[in-house]
């Protein structure tokens, strides 16, 4: 057992290594954090106080969920494309809509895990709009900023720890891009994998099977304590266009994988939770959720929560592979933003938070257990 051991702390120091790559050294130096368990300020730690409504936004009662105290796997979250800068990267300067992404989708999992999200040269707004797109060699900056960020977590605040990497849109695709360039190919790192939540970065898997595509050694999840696996979706509310932007993929032989996280913990359900504070004021994204034409409360606890509201499957609709979503006993229903192709895109992370929540705590448990 005591070489076992040594073995594995072997293993895990060269792939720190590999991950920072030659600037290894300097990687702790360079990186920012936008949440980390100590922090202040920590847009990750919010507090837990929940009003529940009914789908009719009747309130039904508070809740106050606690932590816990010493929470044995770390999640590592990298926010999607927010960033209002005029250039092409961005800094790594913390903006107001940095701290309300990571509010709205990562402070959550802060009941059941530790969450670290580093700041990282994100391809902007702007920048898309103008006709850049979040291509492999777009995200090469992106990327090694996060393998760099994720060397610097592994060797200074993991200490053996399992994590579980939370993404979403462009941060999607570069933890896909983590995956595949150094856990996927390393066992050690493979174990400590919990899972990986990857949401509107359309994760590829071999047609009719949970692996190949993407990732060769890390399967879909199939089950709530299933380890080491990958949740991901893109919700759509009505039947995507010919044109959609996510469910779709030109790869012969594979298609986007769609894991509904209400049937994986065993829910009727989705479980939507919206943090109470508003999106950043004056920001493209705090834009776009206008658009989706949705009345969310505003109660004085730190967040607000729709059980039963909406049901959600996953299917082939119109050639996608998505995440529909049905609104249920006179729930809202969205409309799609900014327009049909991008589908429910932005409340990706919320639709089935609190389902995703509930599973990071099973697998949480299970790994521990293991």
């Amino acid at each position: 057992m005591r070489f076992k051991l040594i073995g594995e702390a072997l293993l895990t120091t060269l792939a720190i290594a590999a991950l920072a790559g030659p600037g290894a050294a300097t990687a702790g130096a360079n990186t920012v954090w936008l949440c980390r368990p100590g922090q202040h300020p920590d847009p990750c730690t919010p507090g837990l106080s929940t009003t529940n409504y009914s789908p009719q936004l009747q309130k039904l009662g508070v809740s106050h969920p606690r932590p816990v105290a010493h929470p044995k796997v770390d999640c590592f979250y990298v926010y999607p494309t927010v960033s209002d800068q005029k250039t092409t990267y961005s800094n790594r300067r913390v903006d107001p809509e940095e701290r309300s992404i990571a509010l709205y989708q990562a402070a959550r999992y802060s009941q059941y895990c530790r969450v670290f999200a580093p700041m990282y040269r994100q391809v902007t707004i702007p920048a898309l709009e103008s006709g850049n797109r979040e291509t492999p060699r777009d995200l090469r900056l992106p990327l090694s900023d996060v393998r760099q960020a994720f060397a610097t977590y592994l060797r200074r605040y993991s200490h053996g720890r399992g994590f579980v990497l939370i993404g979403h849109s462009q941060g999607a695709s570069i933890l896909k891009g983590l995956i595949t360039q150094v856990i996927d190919r390393n066992a050690v790192l493979r174990h400590r994998l919990v899972s990986a939540i990857l949401l509107g970065g359309d994760v590829l898997v071999k047609r009719g099977r949970t692996v190949g595509g993407d990732f060769r050694n890390v399967p879909a999840c199939t089950r709530a304590t299933q380890i080491g696996c990958v949740v991901a979706f893109s919700s759509f509310d009505q039947v995507p266009p010919a044109n959609s932007l996510f469910g779709r993929t030109t790869v012969p032989g594979d298609q986007v994988l769609c894991v509904n996280p209400a049937r994986l913990v065993g829910a009727a359900t989705a479980d939507p939770i919206f943090p109470s504070q508003p999106f950043a004021p004056g920001t493209q994204i705090a834009a776009g959720i206008a658009l989706l034409h949705l009345t969310q409360p505003t109660p004085p606890t730190a967040w607000s929560r729709e059980p039963g509201a909406y049901a959600v499957h996953c299917a082939d609709a119109g050639g996608a592979d998505v995440l529909e979503v049905s609104a249920l006993h006179g729930a809202q229903v969205a409309a799609p933003s900014p327009d049909p192709t991008w589908g429910l895109h932005l409340i990706d992370a919320n639709i089935a938070l609190g389902n995703l929540v509930t599973l990071v705590r099973r697998e949480g448990a299970a790994y521990s257990a293991g």
